[in-house]
Protein backbone atom coordinates (compact mmCIF):
# COMPACT_ATOMS: atom_id res chain seq x y z
CA UNK A 1 0.00 0.00 0.00
CA UNK A 2 1.48 3.52 -1.15
CA UNK A 3 1.05 6.13 1.40
CA UNK A 4 1.40 9.95 0.97
CA UNK A 5 1.86 12.82 3.30
CA UNK A 6 3.48 16.13 4.19
CA UNK A 7 0.34 18.02 2.69
CA UNK A 8 -0.77 21.25 4.54
CA UNK A 9 -1.74 24.56 4.29
CA UNK A 10 0.78 27.28 3.59
CA UNK A 11 1.68 30.73 2.19
CA UNK A 12 2.33 31.70 -1.47
CA UNK A 13 6.08 30.94 -1.89
CA UNK A 14 6.53 29.04 0.99
CA UNK A 15 7.54 25.14 0.42
CA UNK A 16 6.65 21.40 1.20
CA UNK A 17 7.44 18.22 0.86
CA UNK A 18 5.52 15.00 0.18
CA UNK A 19 6.50 11.62 1.03
CA UNK A 20 5.49 8.57 -0.99
CA UNK A 21 5.61 5.43 0.71
CA UNK A 22 5.23 1.77 0.81
CA UNK A 23 3.51 0.73 4.34
CA UNK A 24 5.08 -2.87 3.39
CA UNK A 25 9.02 -3.09 3.40
CA UNK A 26 8.81 -5.69 0.40
CA UNK A 27 7.69 -3.21 -1.64
CA UNK A 28 10.57 -1.46 -2.67
CA UNK A 29 9.65 2.06 -4.39
CA UNK A 30 13.20 1.49 -6.18
CA UNK A 31 11.58 -0.93 -8.33
CA UNK A 32 8.72 0.73 -9.24
CA UNK A 33 8.46 3.95 -11.64
CA UNK A 34 6.18 6.56 -9.44
CA UNK A 35 4.03 9.18 -10.13
CA UNK A 36 3.02 12.36 -8.81
CA UNK A 37 -0.67 13.75 -9.48
CA UNK A 38 -3.02 16.41 -8.34
CA UNK A 39 -6.38 17.33 -8.55
CA UNK A 40 -7.60 20.10 -7.54
CA UNK A 41 -11.32 21.09 -7.04
CA UNK A 42 -13.62 20.86 -9.77
CA UNK A 43 -10.57 19.61 -12.02
CA UNK A 44 -9.45 16.29 -13.69
CA UNK A 45 -6.77 14.51 -12.47
CA UNK A 46 -3.22 16.42 -13.66
CA UNK A 47 0.17 14.67 -13.43
CA UNK A 48 2.69 16.78 -12.17
CA UNK A 49 5.61 14.60 -12.12
CA UNK A 50 7.45 11.36 -12.36
CA UNK A 51 10.55 9.08 -12.15
CA UNK A 52 11.71 6.07 -14.12
CA UNK A 53 12.32 2.67 -11.52
CA UNK A 54 16.09 2.19 -11.02
CA UNK A 55 16.84 5.34 -13.03
CA UNK A 56 17.00 9.43 -11.84
CA UNK A 57 15.54 10.41 -15.28
CA UNK A 58 12.68 12.53 -14.36
CA UNK A 59 10.12 13.75 -15.77
CA UNK A 60 7.72 17.53 -14.81
CA UNK A 61 4.45 19.26 -15.90
CA UNK A 62 5.51 22.69 -17.49
CA UNK A 63 3.41 24.13 -14.61
CA UNK A 64 6.05 23.19 -11.85
CA UNK A 65 9.50 22.63 -13.80
CA UNK A 66 11.98 24.71 -11.77
CA UNK A 67 9.77 24.68 -8.64
CA UNK A 68 9.05 20.70 -7.59
CA UNK A 69 11.69 18.45 -7.90
CA UNK A 70 10.71 14.39 -7.63
CA UNK A 71 13.60 12.07 -5.95
CA UNK A 72 14.09 8.95 -4.49
CA UNK A 73 15.29 8.23 -1.15
CA UNK A 74 16.07 4.36 -1.16
CA UNK A 75 17.17 3.79 1.91
CA UNK A 76 14.15 5.19 3.15
CA UNK A 77 12.14 3.61 0.96
CA UNK A 78 10.30 6.97 0.38
CA UNK A 79 10.34 8.96 -3.03
CA UNK A 80 9.63 12.81 -2.56
CA UNK A 81 8.00 15.73 -3.81
CA UNK A 82 9.90 18.54 -3.21
CA UNK A 83 7.25 21.98 -4.13
CA UNK A 84 9.11 24.99 -3.59
CA UNK A 85 7.53 28.73 -4.73
CA UNK A 86 4.26 27.09 -4.01
CA UNK A 87 1.15 29.43 -6.00
CA UNK A 88 -2.36 28.96 -5.51
CA UNK A 89 -3.09 27.58 -8.35
CA UNK A 90 -1.10 24.50 -6.62
CA UNK A 91 -3.72 24.00 -4.27
CA UNK A 92 -5.08 20.42 -4.41
CA UNK A 93 -4.99 17.12 -3.80
CA UNK A 94 -1.85 15.16 -4.62
CA UNK A 95 -1.84 11.55 -5.10
CA UNK A 96 1.57 8.94 -5.58
CA UNK A 97 1.59 5.97 -7.89
CA UNK A 98 3.60 3.28 -8.45
CA UNK A 99 4.08 0.73 -11.35
CA UNK A 100 6.61 -1.86 -11.92
CA UNK A 101 6.20 -2.65 -15.51
CA UNK A 102 5.71 0.81 -17.12
CA UNK A 103 8.09 1.96 -19.30
CA UNK A 104 8.45 6.09 -18.61
CA UNK A 105 9.47 8.59 -21.57
CA UNK A 106 8.67 11.66 -22.75
CA UNK A 107 6.05 10.99 -25.17
CA UNK A 108 3.88 8.79 -21.97
CA UNK A 109 4.61 9.91 -18.77
CA UNK A 110 1.23 11.90 -18.39
CA UNK A 111 -1.12 9.54 -19.53
CA UNK A 112 0.62 6.26 -18.40
CA UNK A 113 -0.86 3.30 -16.50
CA UNK A 114 -0.03 3.28 -12.93
CA UNK A 115 -0.93 0.15 -10.73
CA UNK A 116 -1.07 1.41 -7.37
CA UNK A 117 -2.41 4.70 -6.12
CA UNK A 118 -1.94 6.05 -2.44
CA UNK A 119 -4.49 7.99 -0.66
CA UNK A 120 -4.13 11.81 -1.62
CA UNK A 121 -2.38 14.30 0.78
CA UNK A 122 -4.43 18.23 0.54
CA UNK A 123 -1.64 20.84 -0.30
CA UNK A 124 -3.09 24.32 0.12
CA UNK A 125 -1.65 27.67 -0.57
CA UNK A 126 -3.04 30.91 0.20
CA UNK A 127 -2.07 34.07 -1.47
Amino acid sequence: QLQASGGGLVRAGDSLRLSCSASDSRFALSAYAIGWFCRAPGKQREAVSAIVKDRDITFYADSVKGRFTIFRDTAANTVYLQMNSLKPDDTAVYYCAADPFVSLHGGNWKSAFFESWGQGTQVTVSS
